[in-house]
């Protein structure tokens, strides 16, 4: 399971976020993502240093009226899916943000 991995956004993309709905796509192999508002949610929230656990509870749940099982499921489907394009990129440590690497 991978509620207790780090999720951060893919490094070779490109993206705009259009109201609620983002649209990405990864330069590994020129797919186009269209991520509607739940999705797109939580694509912004991987951020790198938050647990996938913490973005169902805080984003999906709040959004959904779904149980916590459901929701780390469906989850976990969508992150493998989106990491296996390179628009998401999963780690078992946090991921290091700009500025914060040593100089």
């Amino acid at each position: 399971m991978l509620e207790d991995s780090y999720i951060a956004q893919g490094l070779a993309i490109a993206s705009r976020q259009l109201g609620g709905d983002v649209i990405i796509m990864s330069a590994a192999d020129s797919t186009l993502f269209s991520l509607n508002e739940g999705a797109a949610s939580i694509w912004l929230a991987a951020d790198g240093k938050t647990r996938l656990r913490e973005i169902v509870e805080r984003v999906v749940m709040e959004q959904f009226e779904v149980d916590r099982e459901t929701a780390l499921r469906d989850t976990e489907k969508f992150v493998t899916e989106l990491a296996g394009h390179g628009v998401l990129r999963i780690s078992a440590e946090p991921f290091a943000v700009h500025g914060d690497e040593a100089a």
